[in-house]
């Protein structure tokens, strides 16, 4: 483990790698490529996804979500002409669709915005998926930082 995946484990947060646009080649969804995928119409997109998703996209995006497509879209715009974007959401049960690949959202989880970098191999899952809400539990020694009554062990 690098030095920076301990760091972030002593926090308590899993800090997750980001694959590099230059390996992004090797990406396939259901048989597709990325660029075949952004070319596809949002109805063919919502067939390749799983049940749960394409339940979800098939009854409509809620009125956060549109918010978030339409701050996504505005990003791209702003990127395009070389501009440095933050887009922060709350909505976390957002899937993740093919036009927010490459860039980073910062997503609530209840304490911080996480940043979350989106690659292709994010695609068809949920943003809050990569923000988690809860710590990893990393308990210390009995009488380290406990309780006065935590001191005293029964030896058998």
């Amino acid at each position: 483990m690098s030095k920076k995946a301990d760091k972030a484990g002593e926090k308590g947060w899993v800090t997750p790698t980001a694959i590099p646009p230059d390996d992004w080649g090797s990406f396939r969804y259901r048989g597709k490529t990325l660029d075949e995928i952004l070319k596809m119409p949002m109805d063919e997109f919502v067939k390749l996804l799983p049940a749960r998703q394409r339940r979800s996209l098939r009854r409509g995006l809620k009125p956060e979500h549109r918010k978030l497509l339409e701050k996504v879209h505005r990003a791209k715009r702003l990127m395009a002409e070389g501009r440095k974007v933050v887009i922060r959401t709350h909505a976390r049960d957002m899937i993740i669709m093919p036009e927010m690949v490459g860039l980073t959202i910062h997503v609530y989880n209840g304490i911080a915005w996480i940043p979350v970098y989106i690659s292709p191999w994010h695609i068809g899952h949920y943003l809050g998926e990569f923000a988690l809400t809860t710590r990893i539990v990393q308990h210390g020694e009995p009488g380290l930082k406990a309780t006065r009554g935590s001191l005293h062990i029964a030896s058998k």
